[in-house]
């Protein structure tokens, strides 16, 4: 029906169709069965920080304490990501990437590498590849400018993974990995058990950690640890977000704030945080949050605190900025930051 340049002609169109319905985030019908998505957004950061903490583009639970206090001015894209998903029928893939994957440098291009974020398969309640961990609950993480918003009361982690939902009630086996240990001794995965509640109030997770832990004179621990965290309806379009965390939990919670083992110890980690949101119109919004992290084989102890105001200048273009400060307890030391974003979800 089509020689080879129609064809290749056809080619072209449904990819520039594909791209403009990528930016306006628009699904494409392939078939009856088929379906392509794209998604993701365009954010711009502008960050001072001030303090005896290094600077970063966002607070992780580790950081490294200045000889003096200095500060610093940044504005950068890093946290712009895109994501593909295909549907066929009972099955998905889903794959995102955004570019804090480091490389570049602020002398010429500022280029910076994509890292890959998730990338799994999905086939009625089975989950097979890499995504938020089970033990994760994504819907009580607050708003804010600054990257997941006080990380170290957080448990934030993607790896790869096995997971079977049924109804409320989900279970993974997971990535292990003895961060301080001996990893090459890792044969166990990581067990992940939760249970999700929802309702017109909001919803609760209350989930399970069991793993194997090996420390690098070749001792086998068993580590436990459990989490409630959510998101609760309040007045009007008002939240309260939460998290609770304590157990042997070590890299799970608060992006790298602490080890699983220390020595021949197992690291154990208290962790929480709370989030109020308040809407001031339809759009205008603030959110008010605070975190922290404590444990106790290495005594790390680490806080934030942040105040910020969004609004909507179109349904899919938001602005906000955003004050607040990084304590890490344990070694007397602070930095405080101001924030402005902008971000465009295609």
């Amino acid at each position: 029906m089509f020689n080879n340049k129609s064809k290749k002609l056809l080619l072209a169109s449904s990819l520039l169709v594909a791209a403009g319905a990528a930016n306006a985030g628009y699904d494409i019908k392939l078939s009856e069965d088929d379906k392509v998505s794209f998604g993701g957004y365009i954010k711009v950061d502008a960050r001072y920080v001030d303090g005896d903490v290094a600077y970063r583009p966002f607070w992780i639970g580790t950081g490294a304490k200045l000889d003096d206090s200095a500060s610093q001015f940044n504005l950068f894209a890093n946290e712009t990501r895109f994501n593909m998903k295909y549907t066929h029928g009972d099955v998905m893939g889903f794959i995102e990437m955004d570019f804090y994957g480091g490389g570049g440098n602020e002398i010429v291009s500022n280029s910076a590498h994509p890292r890959l974020r998730h990338a799994f398969v999905k086939y009625k309640n089975v989950l097979a590849g890499q995504t938020w961990s089970t033990f994760m609950n994504t819907s009580a993480i607050p708003e804010s400018a600054d990257f997941a918003g006080a990380t170290t009361g957080l448990v934030f982690i993607r790896q790869g993974q096995v997971r079977y939902t049924m109804g409320n009630f989900q279970v993974a086996l997971e990535n292990p990995e003895t961060w301080g240990g001996d990893t090459a001794n890792d044969s166990v995965p990581d067990v992940v058990a939760r249970y999700n509640l929802k309702g017109d109030w909001g919803s609760v997770s209350f989930s399970a950690l069991g793993r194997q832990l090996n420390t690098a004179l070749g001792n086998s621990e068993t580590a436990i640890g459990a989490s409630i965290a959510g998101r609760i309806k309040t007045v009007g379009k008002d939240d309260f977000r939460f998290q609770i965390h304590q157990g042997e939990l070590g890299r799970y919670v608060g992006a790298a704030f602490a080890k699983d083992v220390v020595g021949e110890q197992v690291e154990e980690t208290t962790a929480y945080l709370a989030a109020y949101r308040h809407f001031w119109n339809e759009t205008l919004r603030t959110t008010v949050l605070y975190g922290a992290a404590e444990a106790d084989v290495s005594g790390a102890d680490r806080s934030q605190w942040s105040v910020n105001l969004f609004d909507n200048l179109t349904k899919q273009l938001s602005v906000g900025v955003e004050v607040g400060q990084f304590t890490m307890d344990d070694q007397n030391a602070d930095s405080n930051y101001a924030q402005l974003s902008l971000r465009y979800v295609l």
